[in-house]
Order: structure tokens, then sequence, then C-alpha cells
């Protein structure tokens, strides 16, 4: 840094306030990690300095005295990624917007304006107040809507309804020089010149910060199911999937799963998982404006499930029953963490899928190692679990991932589909994309953050 630390914190303090500027290290242990496995998360630097705002003025002052001074800036949400994106890994500022948590909706529109430390419960919460619904749902409902943005959440809803991208019409930004952008609107539409806001959607807090955000919702659906569908294996589960959307029913998620990890995390909850049967199962949410409505959508998914063989579906119809099974999917990644090295999202075309997880499996084989699997069957999106093997030499950590990542190039596909690149994938991000292209993405990090104060060290080196 080219301040002293102390000299920043009193800086800060004059814009924050002393309650707000956290100096001692004790006191900032949650903001120095994530979710991403231990054993692959990036360390925390030491000369660290928390600080949280209440406004966009705030943050507009503390960028801008950050980026006078060259100091690093991390904002941070409710750390619930997967690749280490938000740990400060060099000496500089922590920027928690956790205080910027207003939410107001408007019906007329169809619309919710939220600041960027409200949490995705928040929000979900005051949608269902309202009689609207959100469609996107990543996960952890501590995540906050800055963080939803910075990282294009995804989650098991995306089939029928998409990421946040499909959801953000509108941001307020603050850029590394403190200057505030208004990007886009109350807008379905809105084609005047390039798309920055499309840039800072899942931009991961490098090229700028975002304090505000206009995101589109839905009339609440009245009706809804889940089911789950068990199959003889793989290819029978994923067969069946192509056959329910080429059928005309599009379901919220279709998501598939194997019995040994779901009632493992079933047991983490001290639940009981409603189906024994199958070596491999889909878990499949619908919703519907009508019940007459739901249930031709129920026949024709039972049709397509039952052409390929399927077992006897097993239906969640009370909101309790759904919200069950819906957590136990949830909480795979928790139960799995005590033994994961580290977690990958690999996404291929969906009908690609079972191709994906036969050079999965053969990849394991060859090493020897255990790679438990489930995924968004819908979206192509496919989680391979790199667990601990007792007893083995380390270096099978990279090369399992390496295969894994060249099986899903080579089948059409990205090295994630939504976890995003962070600290923990940039090297592979690098050997799996074309150089033009990253030179191009270089290029819009200089104009955006011409210091590099803005988590440097994520997503481009």
């Amino acid at each position: 840094m080219n301040v002293s630390e102390d000299a920043l914190a009193q800086e800060l303090v004059s814009i924050v306030g002393k309650e707000w500027v956290v100096t001692e290290r004790e006191y900032m242990l949650s903001y120095l990690q994530d979710e991403t496995p231990e054993p692959v998360r990036p360390k925390a630097a030491s000369n660290l300095i928390l600080v949280k705002p209440i406004s966009t003025s705030e943050v507009s002052e503390i960028l801008k005295t950050a980026n006078q001074a060259r100091v690093p800036v991390f904002p941070v949400g409710g750390r619930t990624g997967l690749v280490g994106a938000c740990v400060p890994t060099e000496p500089g500022v922590i920027l928690s917007l956790e205080r910027m948590k207003r939410l107001e909706i408007d019906r007329d529109n169809l619309m919710v304006v939220a600041e960027a430390g409200a949490t995705l419960g928040d929000l979900l919460r005051a949608c269902d107040e309202a009689g609207l619904f959100f469609p996107p749902h990543p996960g952890d409902e501590g995540a906050q809507v800055g963080g939803l943005i910075a990282t294009n959440a995804g989650g098991v809803r995306a089939v029928k309804y998409g990421v946040m991208r499909n959801y953000v019409k509108g941001a307020e930004v603050v850029l590394a020089t403190g200057e505030v952008l208004n990007l886009g609107g109350k807008l379905i539409k809105d084609n005047a010149g390039y798309n920055l806001l499309h840039l800072v959607i899942g931009s991961e807090g490098t090229l700028c910060v975002i304090t505000k955000a206009t995101i589109r919702l839905h009339p609440k659906s009245e009706h809804s199911v889940t089911v789950v569908v068990p199959f003889n294996g793989r290819h029978e589960a994923l067969q069946a999937v192509q056959k329910i959307l080429l059928s005309g029913v599009v379901p919220l998620a279709i998501e598939y799963v194997e019995p040994d990890e779901i009632n493992l995390s079933a047991a983490h909850l001290n639940e009981k998982w409603p189906v024994q049967a199958g070596r491999a199962q889909l878990l499949i949410i619908l919703n519907a404006e009508s019940e007459e409505e739901l249930l031709v959508a129920c026949e024709k998914l039972s049709a397509a499930c039952s052409e390929i063989g399927a077992g006897e579906p097993v239906l969640a119809e009370t909101r309790e029953e759904q919200d069950k099974v819906l957590r136990i999917r949830s909480n795979i990644y928790t139960a799995l963490k005590p033994q994961l090295v580290d977690i990958l999202d690999v996404t291929v075309p969906p009908s690609n899928l079972g191709d994906l997880m036969d050079a999965v499996e053969r990849i394991a084989a060859k090493h020897g190692v255990h790679l438990p699997v489930y995924g968004h069957a819908g979206d192509g999106n496919l989680h391979v679990h790199v667990m601990k093997e007792e007893g083995k030499a380390s270096d099978y950590v990279a090369k399992v991932k390496k295969e894994i990542y060249e099986a899903g190039v080579r089948l059409g596909g990205v090295i994630t589909g939504e976890h995003g690149v962070g600290a923990i994938r940039t090297q592979e991000l690098t050997t799996a994309t074309d150089e033009k292209e990253l030179s191009l993405m270089r290029g819009i990090k200089r104009l955006f953050d011409p210091n590099n104060i803005l988590n440097p060290g994520k997503v481009i080196t």
C-alpha cells in the first residue's frame, strides 16, 4: 500500500464513522474466507481493514480514497461462493455492503429495487408477501444481492427461468475512481449502445462495486409439485430429461442425483430421502397457474419417463414436503464437504451431459479415485466432487481436474457454469480460453479499473 494502515484507517473513519471500521483481525475472521473447500481456498492476507458503508456516497468516497492511494479493495457479500472470489488475498480494504439492505417492491412494473446488502432470504420474503415470485435460487439464502449479481448466480431453477443475468434490468455501480454509474432501469427493452450492465453481471467484483439493482419479478404461481423419479441408471435418467423437454413441459428444475450422496445429505440433516429405488434419480419441480395446467404437465412428465422404463415416481405436494426435498438436495455439498478437496461445475450442452459423466467415470477409474457427481441436468451443469484420498500422492488432484476440464471443453462446454473463476480457477480459464478473448477481457479490466485495485488476482491475471 502507498499509505500507512493507520492513516488509511483514519481516512475511512472520517467517511463512515469509527463504529464501522474494523482493524483488529479477530473481529473480521468471518470476512477472510468463503465456502470454498479448505484444501484449495486461498489464504487471506495480513494488514487488512474492514469497512461497512451505509450509502452509495460512502462507497464512492472509500473507492476514491483507495484508488488515489493504490490500495486494493475486496468487495464481499454473504461469502457463500465456492472459488475464493471474495477472499482478500493482498493487504488492503475489505468492503462489506451488509448495512445497505433496503428493498422496495414495484408491483405495477413487476420489479424490485434492492440494495446490494439485502439477502436472498430478504428478497424471497418480500416477494412472497407481495404475491410475486423471484425465480433464481442459488441455494444459500444468506447470499446478498450484490454477490448474486457479481457472480451471475444460477441454481436449481435455471431450466425454466434462467440465471441472474435474465433478471437484472438495472444497476447502480461505483467505479474504482469513485464515479457512480446508473445502468439500465425498470425497462424491458434497452438497446442504447453497448450493454455495460451485462459486463458488470458476473464480473466478480473486478470491474466495479454494485450498490443497488433493479430486478425483474414474476407473478406467483399458485400451484407446484416436486416429483422424484428413479431410473435403472444414469443414461436412462438423462435420456428422460431430453424427452421431458421435447414433450413441451418446461420444469422449474430438473436435478440429477444418485442414492449414495442424496442419502448422505438426508442423514446429515436428520431427514429421510423419500425414494430409495434406482441407481439414478431425477428431482423435478413443476409450477403452473392452475391445477389443470399442472395436471397436464404431470401426465406428460409421467409418459416421458415411462418410455424410458422409469420406476414409480414419488410426489411431494405440500409446501412442507417440497421444501424438505429441496433442502436435502441443497445440502449435498455440505454433507460431502468434510472429505472434499474441490468442487467443479463444468457445463456442457445438456444433450452431452451423459458423455461428460462417462468421461468423469473413466477418469475416476484411471486414477483410482472417488468422484461423486450430481447437478442441474436440465441445463448441462455437472458438479464433480474431488474427494480426499488417504495414502495417495496429492498430485492426483491437479491431474483429475485437468482431465475433467479437457473433457468438458471437448464436449463443447466451459470450465464453470455458475461458480465462476474467482481466485482458484484463473489458470484453468487461461488454458481453456482463446488468447484473443483473454486479451479483450484484460483490456476491459484496465478500462474499468486502471490501477487494478478492485479484487486483484481474481478472474483475469
